[in-house]
Parts: structure tokens; C-alpha cells; sequence
């Protein structure tokens, strides 16, 4: 070949090759029109940018395909520049497709948020959402479910998200693995930021959910990396892994209110992750465990002091011959390297065991199957001052070996089982939350199938030439930084929110009450001076305001709105502080009471130092409506037709209204029926499962309407304390009905005339599976 054909060919390819690589073409769009049109043409390398603005009810059907090096994108004009809202919701339909830069907020779905799915002909293919925000996009009623990430197909990715408000039914994000296109999915959940996710008040309510029970032998292979899960509280699952072969590493769980379930499914990977509690908050878990094979090596857990499903490790016991949705046994677990800082009884075993409930469960419930083949080696213990018990025994351990583990338990006593060992080491802060062994503990790491292949620590050190036990290898290191919220989600927001100064609005007799509520801000306090005021219609309460009295007990609302109305009426995101006011009803009228429908996020209720008088209800929450807290203090309930009713969710699937209800220093006097009406019904282990206290109160002449003769009712209220009470001259049969198998107890309280509290061991309700 001559010269002159070489240089000729070269020059062709050359120039072919530059051409290719200025084939890419920004087109900005205004409009939804535009946009599927744009969409309709594109071709790889396309960059299709929406123009800066508010994007009402828009539905993006991304139906294209990219390829590998030649992705099409969807983005932002400037990242967070565009707002998602109204009903408005992503899919994915094709291959190598990216979406960049949205922020969907003011807003819901019709069906899921984001979708990697068009249709069943239409799936995506590595695709990707990035650098994106989903805040508050609840649907209108807690009990409509959704996802706000939905993956299907295969090698889909969501990186350098915000993520975080989810109240309604629905995992936030859920992988789906039915159909064969669906398995073997290798998807990747990386850098992102998940949270606040604030209590559902029932089950479904999980951060990340990898399959369900009835595709639970599938293999995933999910790789869940460096993401922040920060207040996640939605149930006791913030990671429920539901299928075979996933990987979940270097994640950082602060201050979330449940833990990393292996649920379902078998072969997880748990590795370098952070768990960190306050040392306050029992809800706060680190790694439950259910299942076959996983291991659980290099995390770090610092100051929890949660039980039983919500300990540091949760070892359960399962079924035998578990039916698909239900616990199978575990078995063939290594759990090694690991690091407890200030951790109460940090490793419980036979989690769950509830042969005690034989005669109200079917056999198809009872978990009675221990834990088998588990290893526990080569961990470190450390507490700050001593711990009464550090291995928890819910039932026999005879299947979990330990090999070569240190405790220094600052010569309390533990469990005197052989591979657990006391040692005086120390350690040192790195940060707030991260302390490090002061010096290489002289215990001889345990080797074991495989554990050649554990060759770094947390901090991806090489154990090569020092495999110190515990998390970390080495003496000195430097400050981490995995609070650092730069490192997780898009650069370009922040959750952090600018405080205002709180505002007084002083609002006297005859003026408008609402006009100053409307004028006032979160936080800001409506007060009001001593007279008589005239409400004819419902306070709307819609923000988180104080309404107090400029002098207590001189205040008087008289309201005579319509029957069935709310003086207080508690809308979405609407959290009242009631303080010194004396509330006047006209018997067929509320004094608080939630939206009736559309309650799409929480509300909140606290009254203090306040007579409540003649009102039908004092307070009523309707179904699908949830406040974290209720409370009522130094507060008199007088000649009301109802109490605090809040006893709607019959549906009998875990729900309840309220987290906490706390009720102090108050007087229910001439309360005919749902004096205290509190309920959740189905079993249900996936919620904290509800709040009473009831302290140093009196109930006088209250309860003579109650059809079921019980003056407090609280069936199904896991959490229950009656302390310092006084029941006088009550004309009913019980006073409580206590459920001796929960935290349900009775302590000094006077009874006259008013029947009697008693227990009942195994209270029946409905299942729920």
C-alpha cells in the first residue's frame, strides 16, 4: 500500500473519529410539548436541558436509547434550578439514559415518583438518576402507597441524591425482581443522603426495600455504598433485604430509629458501615439478622443501647419450615471484626422467641428455631463504664461459636463463654463519635473458612502485616469525616433551614384570631390577652404556631361553629402549642381534631395549662392522619361527650394515629365514652408500636357510656405506663386492660368505685401476614 493511501485512510479515520465526538447536541426545552419532542429524537450523546423554573404536573416518559459511552441525559438548566411539581412523576424507558439536577418537591405521583420502567416492552437499562432532590412529595393519604424510587430491569443507579420526608405507606425506595429481566440486576444505591424519614405509625414504612418475600431466593447483587442514613425512623427496617447476594458497605446509620434487616434472602455482605446512636434513644438499632450465609464484618457501632430487634447485632430466631413471607432460621453467619463502643448488651441471640404465645399464634408464627453454624471472632467490645449483661440469651446459643473476641467492660461482669476474653485496652476519640483501640490488642485473631480473604479494616488498612481484632488495625488515624454532608447527595443543596426570629403577635377581644395566625411564621407565638373571644369558625392550623394566654385561665374561647367542626383544626405540617387558654364547645363541636382526609404528612399536639369544657370531643384524629407526639399537661377535661379519641385505624394492619401519647397532671371529670381511646390493631413488629403515659392524673365520674365497660382503652399499644393515678367513682367495669406480653404496666395508682386494672398475658388480635 502507498504512502498517499496510508495517510489517506488515516486522515478518514481521524476525521471520523472527531466528527463522532462533536455529534452531541444541547437542545434547552420550555415545555412539556418540547420536551417529548425533544425526547421523541433523541439520539446518543444528546443532551436535553429543561430551561430553569416551576414544572407543574409534568410526567417525563424518558423512552430512548443511549449507549455505553454515548448516554442521552435529561437536565437541569442550572442543577436545582428545576422544580418537579404537582402531579408529576419520572420514567425510564431504554438503555444508558441519565437524568441530572431535578428537584421535585410541592408535589406527588400518580404511581411511583421515579420509575425505571415505562411499561412491561419499555424497562430500563443502565440508567441513572443523579444529583437530585425528593423532598415531601407524599401522596394525600398516609395509607396510599408508592415508591419514591422504584428500580426494575438491570444495572440502574441513583447517586448524589436527597431523599428525604416520606410519610405515607410505601418503602422510599423499592428494588423489584419479578420476571427474569429483573434478577442477576447488579443496581447501585451510592452516595446518597436519605432522611429525615419520620415515624409511619404502621409497617411499610422502610427507607430501601431489595425484593419481597415471595422473590426472595432471587439474586440481586445490590450494592448499597457510602450513603448517609440520618434519622430514618420510619419503622424498624431502614434497609430491608429481601433477596440473595447484596453488599452493603461503608454507609454511615446516625441517629435512625431501627436497623439493617436481612429479612429475607440469603448471602449479604455487611461491611465498614457506621452505626450511631445519642446513648438516649432505644429506637435506635444496628444489624438484625434472619437467614442463611451473610457476613457481617469491619462495622462500627457506637452508643446504642437499644433490645431485642433494635440491639446493636439482633441474631433471631426463626420458623421451622418458615411458610415464604415469614422468618427462616439462621444459619452459616460470620460475624468478625467488628468494633462496640459504649453499646448496651450489644450481641442478642434468639431474638424473637415467642414459644410463650403458643396459645394465641398458629404454629406457622412461632419462632422457635435457633440460631445455627454462626461464628462471632476476632471483635472488640469497649465500655466507657460497665454493662450489666453483654451477651443477651433469649433462648439457647448452643449453635453460635465465638472465637477470639476482647471485652472491656471496665471489669463488669459477661457471659462466661469460652472465645470472649477481658481486656484492659483503651481508647481514644477521633471524633465525636469514632474512638480507636489506643494500642494493638495482643490477642491472637481466630482464622476461619475464608477469613484470609477480610484483608483491610474499616479504614482500608491492610491487615496483612497487623490483623489487629475489631474494625481497626491500626493506632493512629485521622478524622473520617462521614458527617460531613458535602460528601453525600447534590452538591447544590442543603436540608438546613434558616431560623427566623420568633415573632409575638398580640391579638385582643373581637380581633381576628386566623388573620394573625396567617400573618405569623413556624415558630412564632399568637397571644392573646385576658377576655372572652367569639370563634365561629375553625382555627386553621397549618404551620407550627404557639396560641397562648398573655394570662392563664384568663382567656376564654367560646366556639359555636357548626356541629361536628374543630375550634383547632390540625392540618398537614399544622403543629399547635395550646398554652394557659380556657376552651368553651357547644356540645356538638370539637376542640381539636385532624383534617378528616388528606392528612398528607404528620401533625403535632401539645396542650398545657388549659380547661377544656362542653365539647363533644376534646380531641379527635381521624383515620390516615399521624402525629409523633400528643401530649396534654396540667389540663381539666370537663363535661365532654368523648375524651381523646383516637381509635380509627381498624383496619387492623399495624396503624395506629399518635407515636406518643402522654397524658400528665390532667383531670378527665363527667367524660361519658373514649376517655383515652388509643388503638393498633394486628401484630406488627415493625413499629415501635405506640406511646401511653399516663402520670398523676384524676378521672372522676368518666367512662359510664363506654360500651366495653373499660374507662382507658389501648388495645394493641405496646408501650403502656398508668403511674400515680387516681380513679374515682368511674361507673365501669376495668379501669385498663393491661397486655402482660408488652411493655404494659400499672404502678401506684388509687382506685375507688371504678372497677379494677388487670393484665391479660397474650392478647389476641388479627394477623396481619
Amino acid at each position: 500500500m502507498s504512502k498517499f493511501y496510508v495517510f489517506l485512510i488515516v486522515s478518514v479515520l481521524f476525521f471520523s473519529c472527531e466528527t463522532s465526538k462533536n455529534t452531541q447536541k444541547n437542545l434547552v426545552v420550555n415545555n412539556s410539548e418540547e420536551l417529548n419532542d425533544a425526547i421523541d429524537h433523541a439520539q446518543p450523546d444528546d443532551v436535553i436541558i429543561l430551561k430553569n423554573g416551576n414544572w407543574e404536573n409534568l410526567e417525563i416518559n424518558f423512552k430512548a436509547n443511549g449507549t455505553e459511552n454515548h448516554p442521552i441525559t435529561i437536565k437541569a438548566e442550572t442543577p436545582g434550578g428545576v422544580i418537579i411539581s404537582g402531579v408529576s412523576q419520572l420514567k425510564f424507558g431504554g438503555n444508558y439514559l441519565v437524568v441530572d439536577g431535578l428537584h421535585f418537591k410541592g408535589g406527588y405521583a400518580k404511581g411511583n415518583v421515579v420509575d425505571f420502567k415505562l411499561d412491561d416492552e419499555h424497562i430500563g437499562n443502565h440508567c441513572t438518576l443523579t444529583n437530585s432532590v425528593i423532598e415531601d412529595f407524599n401522596k394525600m393519604e398516609r395509607d396510599d402507597s408508592d415508591r419514591w424510587v422504584q428500580f426494575w430491569g438491570r444495572h440502574n443507579t441513583l447517586s448524589n441524591c436527597y431523599i428525604g420526608g416520606k410519610t405515607n405507606r410505601g418503602p422510599t425506595i423499592r428494588i423489584d425482581l419479578k420476571g427474569n429481566e429483573h434478577i442477576n440486576n447488579h443496581h447501585r444505591i451510592i452516595n446518597n443522603h436519605f432522611g429525615p424519614r419520620p415515624p409511619k405509625g404502621g409497617a411499610s414504612g422502610e427507607t430501601i426495600q431489595l425484593g419481597d418475600s415471595y422473590t426472595s431466593m432471587a439474586p440481586s447483587y445490590t450494592l448499597v455504598e457510602n450513603n448517609l442514613f440520618e434519622e430514618c425512623n420510619g419503622e424498624v427496617e431502614i434497609i430491608s433485604s429481601k433477596t440473595n447476594f447484596n453488599q452493603f458497605k461503608n454507609n454511615v446509620f446516625y441517629k435512625s430509629e431501627g436497623s439493617l434487616v436481612t429479612r429475607h434472602g440469603n448471602y449479604c455482605t455487611i461491611e465498614g458501615n457506621y452505626f450511631i446512636g445519642d446513648g438516649v434513644n432505644k429506637n435506635i438499632g444496628g444489624i438484625r439478622v434472619i437467614n442463611t450465609g451473610h457476613t457481617i464484618i469491619n462495622n462500627y457501632f457506637c452508643n446504642l443501647i437499644g433490645e431485642s430487634f433494635r440491639s446493636p447485632l439482633a441474631v433471631m430466631n426463626g420458623i421451622p419450615k418458615s411458610p415464604q413471607n415469614r422468618y427462616n432460621q439462621v444459619t452459616d453467619v460470620v460475624v468478625a471484626y467488628n468494633s462496640y463502643v459504649n453499646c448496651k448488651s450489644p450481641w442478642q441471640f434468639g431474638v424473637g422467641v415467642n414459644t410463650d404465645q403458643k396459645d394465641v399464634l398458629p404454629a406457622s408464627e412461632i419462632r422457635s428455631a435457633i440460631p445455627i453454624r454462626t461464628i462471632v471472632a476476632n471483635n472488640t467490645v469497649y465500655n466507657s463504664k460497665a454493662d450489666s449483661l453483654i451477651v443477651v440469651t433469649h433462648d439457647k446459643i448452643e449453635g453460635v461459636t465465638f472465637k477470639s473476641n476482647a471485652i472491656n467492660n471496665q471489669g463488669g461482669y459477661f457471659n462466661a463463654v469460652e472465645g470472649l476474653s477481658a481486656s484492659n485496652f483503651e481508647v481514644k476519640a477521633i471524633s465525636e463519635n469514632i474512638y480507636i483501640p489506643t494500642e494493638s490488642l495482643n490477642v491472637e485473631p481466630y482464622v476461619g473458612f475464608d477469613f484470609d480473604k477480610i484483608t483491610e479494616d474499616l479504614f482500608g488498612n491492610s491487615r496483612a502485616s497487623n490483623n489487629n481484632i475489631g474494625a481497626f488495625v491500626s493506632t493512629e488515624a485521622i478524622n473520617p469525616e462521614i458527617l460531613d454532608k458535602s460528601k453525600y447527595g447534590p452538591s447544590w443543596f442543603s436540608q438546613e433551614q434558616n431560623t427566623s426570629e420568633v415573632q409575638t403577635f398580640e391579638v385582643g377581644p373581637g380581633e381576628d384570631i386566623q388573620k394573625k395566625i396567617d400573618e405569623a411564621q413556624n415558630g412564632d407565638v399568637i397571644l392573646l390577652s385576658a377576655g372572652s373571644y367569639s370563634v365561629l369558625n375553625s382555627l386553621e392550623i397549618s404551620k407550627a404556631i404557639t396560641v397562648k394566654a398573655k394570662t392563664k385561665g384568663e382567656t376564654i374561647i367560646n366556639y359555636n361553629g357548626e356541629t361536628g367542626t374543630a375550634l383547632f383544626e390540625l392540618h398537614p405540617k399544622g403543629f399547635l402549642n395550646v398554652d394557659g387558654l380556657v376552651l368553651q364547645g357547644n356540645n356538638s363541636t370539637k376542640a381539636f381534631a385532624s383534617l378528616k382526609e388528606n392528612m398528607f404528612t404528620h401533625f403535632g399536639l401539645n396542650v398545657n395549662n388549659t380547661a377544656i369544657r362542653g365539647f363533644n370531643f376534646a380531641l379527635k384524629v381521624y383515620k390516615q392522619a399521624f402525629a409523633e407526639h400528643i401530649t396534654f399537661a396540667n389540663t381539666s377535661i370537663l363535661n365532654c361527650e368523648n375524651g381523646l379519641e383516637l381509635s380509627e385505624e381498624i383496619n387492623d394492619k399495624g396503624d395506629y394515629n399518635t407515636e406518643y401519647l402522654t397524658i400528665k397532671n390532667c383531670e378527665f371529670n363527667n367524660v361519658k365514652q373514649n376517655v383515652i381511646d388509643y388503638y393498633r390493631g394486628g401484630y406488627d413488629e415493625s413499629t415501635i408500636g405506640g406511646n401511653l403515659i399516663v402520670e398523676n392524673s384524676v378521672f372522676i365520674n368518666s367512662g359510664g357510656k363506654e360500651k366495653n365497660g373499660i374507662l382507658i382503652n389501648h388495645r394493641g399499644i405496646v408501650n403502656v405506663t398508668l403511674i400515680d393515678n387516681t380513679f374515682k367513682s368511674n361507673p365501669v367495669k376495668l379501669v385498663a386492660l393491661l397486655w402482660g406480653a408488652k411493655n404494659n404496666s400499672a404502678v401506684n395508682n388509687t382506685i375507688i368505685n371504678s372497677g379494677s386494672i388487670i393484665t391479660e398475658q397474650n392478647l389476641k388480635l388479627t394477623l396481619m401476614y
